[in-house]
């Protein structure tokens, strides 16, 4: 039996019958000791646990029974951020997770065919959190639902969750390779070539944009008390009943990708197909009712095979960047696709010049980095040699923030390019580098068994800006003007810091 996962907006009420049997699931699951690996707060741990924080947001008491350490060791800790398995990893969390609803909507005389619904919050009027997650009560008027949680906060720790449409892009469907590099160049739609990585340096492409935009945005932190909202922080999204949602419609994004005009399709290499157990490191495996889901990246692959669909997995309105930018040189997509496919693989990147490290508190940071005369040169002659037989696309060109430490998951902020000085940069849309949310950062900052405190690495394409400049003439100056913008002043105590912030150009 193929199970439909649909839009939630569009399901035929607030509290339409998918909903009101996902709440049930949710609470059934809830009910469960945490001991139990069909428990809620078990699936939680599964993406990430912080005991600490968890105590403090009140998940966590000494009365709790742990499970085994064993099975800890099993199950726990297991999310793959920051690597080349993010996307494949999560289906299988999904859709084990939506396994274990499904079981339990079946035993409260449910419906066998129940599928996660996924929250397309890029569609228009449907960017506002989904009202049977806003409200404290169930439909009947009743508390205790169970898809509400207080520790939600929005975009301006308000309290009013919704996803600014200024803040979020679907750019990434326009990066015609799966995988990227961390070189300083494309990290690749899906993510740069990794092993088992539980919280790595360098984001992907749909994991920078929207996925960890949304976190950011829809979690917010607790003015009061410091405290991270539960989709803000790895260590407690998985609490969260809209995190589900979220990851649903980023799964349905990455069957979107490979759809798209010019997509080179998912990798190939062995160690990708069959996953890190291949290499000696440990395997995806997840508990569902009465089994054990053991999987590989090369069997996510497949929704047909995996007993799922979409109902929508049409392209974004509007051309994603890279395909527009072709356009606007006068390249075919078919040439891009010949040319992408004769040369697949992550491209060999170039640094055009780097600054220094930046201390970013308050509402703005800046910084200057200084650009190699002869790099930019060859960037330049590859924007005007565009279209032709040897060329048949100019350079890209990245912005890195690199080695990006902080104690704040919620800090989100915008980057922009030589905005002049004086000037409002929100009112310099066309000199926007893009927007990045600081998921994850608190951990990557710890030095711990998993993690060598480096900070994370967010990279921006910033391609459209450089076009600006060339085709205004203004490409001449020796330096690129930074500006960081966040969206709420960020704290001295967030400590956030950039290591270096650098500019690579990377052939097309």
């Amino acid at each position: 039996m193929v199970k439909t996962r649909k839009n939630v907006w569009e399901l035929g009420g607030d509290w339409a019958d998918p909903i009101l049997w996902y709440a049930r699931g949710v609470k059934a699951m809830q009910s469960r000791p945490l001991s139990d690996p069909t428990a809620w707060r078990f699936y939680g741990a599964i993406h990430g646990i912080d005991r600490r924080l968890w105590t403090q947001l009140g998940f966590l008491s000494s009365g709790n029974q742990l499970p085994p350490n064993d099975t800890i060791k099993t199950y726990w800790q297991q999310c793959q951020h920051g690597s080349w398995y993010f996307l494949p990893w999560h289906r299988g969390y999904v859709l084990a997770f939506e396994a274990v609803v499904r079981d339990a909507v079946v035993k409260l005389g449910g419906p066998a065919d129940w599928a996660i619904p996924y929250w397309n919050y890029f569609k228009p009027n449907q960017n506002q959190l989904p009202p049977a997650f806003a409200s404290p009560d169930w439909p009947d008027g009743q508390g205790d639902n169970p898809l509400f949680v207080a520790q939600r906060f929005g975009p301006n720790n308000d309290g009013n969750v919704f996803v600014p449409m200024d803040q979020v892009d679907q750019n990434a469907l326009g990066d015609s390779q799966f995988i990227g590099a961390s070189d300083g160049g494309s990290p690749g739609f899906g993510g740069v070539n990794t092993g088992f990585r539980h919280g790595g340096n360098v984001h992907g492409g749909v994991e920078t944009q929207p996925h960890d935009m949304v976190h950011g945005l829809v979690g917010g932190g607790d003015p009061n008390t410091g405290l991270p909202g539960l989709m803000s922080d790895p260590d407690t999204a998985g609490l969260d009943p809209i995190f589900w949602l979220h990851h649903a419609n980023i799964d349905r994004l990455w069957e979107v990708w490979n759809e798209m005009p010019g997509s080179t399709g998912d990798p190939e290499q062995p160690n990708w197909v069959k996953g890190p157990a291949s290499i000696g490191q440990r395997a995806f495996i997840l508990p569902m009712p009465g089994r054990n889901f053991t999987y590989t990246p090369g069997q996510m692959q497949n929704l047909s095979t995996l007993g799922y669909n979409y109902d929508d997995v049409s392209p974004p309105s509007g051309l994603p960047q890279m395909v527009a930018r072709l356009q606007r040189f006068g390249v075919s997509v078919a040439d891009s696709v010949t040319r992408s496919a004769a040369m697949a693989g992550p491209k060999s990147a170039e640094l055009m010049g780097a600054s220094g490290s930046l201390r970013v508190s308050g509402t703005e940071a800046r910084a200057s980095v200084p650009l190699d005369a002869a790099v930019q040169f060859s960037v330049t002659r590859s924007l005007r040699s565009a279209a032709t037989a040897a060329n048949p696309a100019p350079d890209r060109v990245f912005l890195n923030l690199e080695n990006v430490r902080g104690l704040n998951d919620a800090t989100a902020f915008s980057v922009y390019i030589n905005v002049p000085d004086g000037d409002d940069p929100a009112k310099h849309p066309e000199l926007k580098a893009g927007n990045i949310a600081l998921f994850g950062v608190r951990k990557a900052t710890e030095a711990d068994a998993q993690h060598a405190g480096d900070g994370l690495t967010f990279v921006l394409e910033i391609t459209d800006v450089i076009d600006k400049l060339h085709l205004d003439g203004a490409l001449n100056a020796n330096q690129l003007h930074v500006r960081l913008v966040p969206r709420l002043p960020v704290p001295d105590a967030a400590q956030i810091s950039i290591g270096r912030i650098s500019v690579y150009r990377q052939s097309p």
